[in-house]
């Protein structure tokens, strides 16, 4: 269980660009930094495009004044003058930006914990790989879901083979929040819908890759061969990009899967859903229930196992932090996506890579994988709708 004492020596020193006042995201990476004081420190900001906006909202985070930046490349300049300088920043902005921001922290030897998803194209992760490997450089990604303790313990359960052979996958991610049209929608839509600024895709990218990463965690032996994306603007101003998708895939253990996504889903307040069926026994899971597990066996009264319990597997009670009586929720999913990155970023400084080739947090191979899934959707999108072969 974990109960907030340091794991890494020091805490890092941590920045944000991005993520202000006008921001969606920018509290989550916070609370997910800041849940143990033991993994990161606030030290600097370029939280804002109006850059007296965003240091009226750093002073108000507490954030020195002196160390409060107009935009990232001021931020990088100054920092890398200061003995005390920052460690790692992290990218709370739109995707278009993501790469560009990357790059300038990873060549001025910052570490980097980005949005999702990563980049436009699996060839802009690849150019970012091989810049952190020749910098010795960490690059985390914002995976936030998969920090929480049941999604670990459906991983371990796999693993062990409880389910048999896995057959069937069955995931949703649904919202209905673009129900309407974007007459008055917020800046924060309004990119998100905009292919310059969006990149190929709305829907699949901004909440899809979720689904994606998640599935990779659990069943990391499985692997698509191929898919079939069905994708659509209902509302027409959004067009070329999706705001509902069907994702049909084929695993190459002749397992089948199914993912949708949406957000034109109406009434509907926001919810995951993951089914994992093997030939033994089915488990389900939902962020809506996050301290639930259900688990089938075929012939045998379903259970229910509730996070935090001593019947669950070592893999899950070890990322737990609130203990069975009380539920854990999306911000301790995140403390744990951070944790496990300050890990990843205290061992690379120590040089130990023996502890990052066993240690488990979302990085550039995740980012890369969940961008290679986005450009085989809209592959088979753009085709009609086609199979197409997983490249």
């Amino acid at each position: 269980m974990l109960n907030g004492e340091k794991l890494i020596q020091r805490p890092l020193r941590w920045g944000m660009i991005g993520g202000g006042r006008t921001g969606q995201v920018g509290y989550k990476h916070r609370t997910g930094a800041l849940r143990d004081n033991t993994a990161y420190q606030l030290v600097c900001g370029a939280f804002d495009l109006d850059a007296e906006r965003g240091r009226d909202f750093g002073q108000n985070l507490g954030v020195p004044s002196e160390r409060l930046y107009d935009d990232y490349k001021a931020l990088i300049a100054a920092e890398a003058q200061r003995e005390d300088g920052v460690e790692v920043l992290s990218i709370a902005t739109p995707n278009f930006t993501h790469f560009e921001i990357t790059k300038a922290c990873l060549e001025a030897g910052i570490h980097v914990i980005c949005e999702k998803p990563l980049f436009f194209t699996v060839a802009e992760c690849e150019e970012v790989a091989k810049l952190a490997q020749e910098k010795g450089l960490i690059v985390g990604v914002t995976y936030g879901f998969t920090g929480h303790p049941l999604v670990h313990q459906m991983a371990a359960m796999v693993k062990k083979g409880l389910l048999g052979e896995i057959r069937i996958v069955d995931m949703q991610y649904s919202h209905g929040f673009n129900a309407g049209d974007d007459t008055d929608a917020g800046e924060a839509v309004k990119w998100r819908t905009n292919p310059l600024t969006a990149g190929p895709t709305f829907v699949l990218g901004d909440i899809g890759t979720h689904l994606y990463y998640l599935s990779e965690v659990v069943m990391p032996e499985l692997k698509i061969e191929k898919l079939l994306c069905d994708r659509k603007a209902f509302i027409p101003s959004r067009a070329p990009l999706e705001d509902h998708a069907t994702v049909l895939m084929h695993y190459n253990n002749g397992a089948r899967g199914r993912l949708w996504v949406s957000s034109v889903n109406a009434g509907n307040m926001g919810s995951q859903r993951y089914r994992f069926v093997g030939s033994k026994a089915s488990i389900e899971w939902s962020d809506a229930h996050p301290d639930q597990l259900i688990y089938e066996v075929q012939g045998e009264p379903n259970q229910v196992l509730h996070h935090g319990m001593p019947y669950l597997e070592e893999e899950s009670l070890a990322v737990d932090r609130m203990g069975a009586l009380h539920t854990e929720g999306l911000g301790d999913s995140w403390a744990n996506i951070y944790l496990w990155i300050a890990q990843a970023i205290d061992a690379k400084q120590r040089g130990d890579e023996a502890f990052l080739a066993t240690h488990h947090y979302p990085g550039i191979e995740a980012g890369t994988e969940g961008v290679r899934w986005l450009e085989n959707c809209v592959r088979s999108a753009d085709a009609g709708a086609a199979w197409v072969d997983f490249e």
